[in-house]
Order: C-alpha cells, then sequence, then structure tokens
C-alpha cells in the first residue's frame, strides 16, 4: 500500500469515529437531562407532597434542557 492511501484510510476512520463520537454524546445528554429533571421531580413531590405536578414540572424542564443541549451540540 502506498503511503497516500492509507493517509486516506486513517482519515476516514477518524471521521467515521468522530461522528460516533457526536451521536453518543446527543443520546447521552438527552438522557441525563430527563433523568435529572424526573429524579429532581419526584424527590421534591415526596418531600413536598405535591404529587405529580412537580413530577410534571420537572420532566417539562428536562425535555427543554434536553432539547436545548441537542441545539448546541449541533452548533459545533
Amino acid at each position: 500500500m502506498s503511503k497516500q492511501h492509507r493517509k486516506d484510510k486513517k482519515s476516514g476512520d477518524n471521521k467515521s469515529l468522530r461522528a460516533f463520537a457526536y451521536v453518543s454524546q446527543i443520546g447521552t445528554t438527552m438522557a441525563a437531562s430527563l433523568l435529572v429533571g424526573v429524579v429532581s421531580g419526584k424527590f421534591l413531590d415526596s418531600l413536598l407532597g405535591t404529587k405529580p405536578w412537580l413530577l410534571l414540572v420537572f420532566s417539562l424542564l428536562g425535555v427543554g434542557a434536553a432539547i436545548k443541549s441537542l441545539f448546541d451540540i449541533s452548533k459545533k
């Protein structure tokens, strides 16, 4: 194999690895945002006795945070 062919192959592997990293970052960030919202809402509901209202509010805040993170990541 020529040096140019090896360099092109390595460049292609790097691009696919970078794309996989972005996709996994998006999934992880969205899941973490939702999880934090749900757990916070459940905790505050049990603490204050407002079941299920704070769970709903914080779940929606988690969805909003996930969407904002999605836009922030896509700007990179």
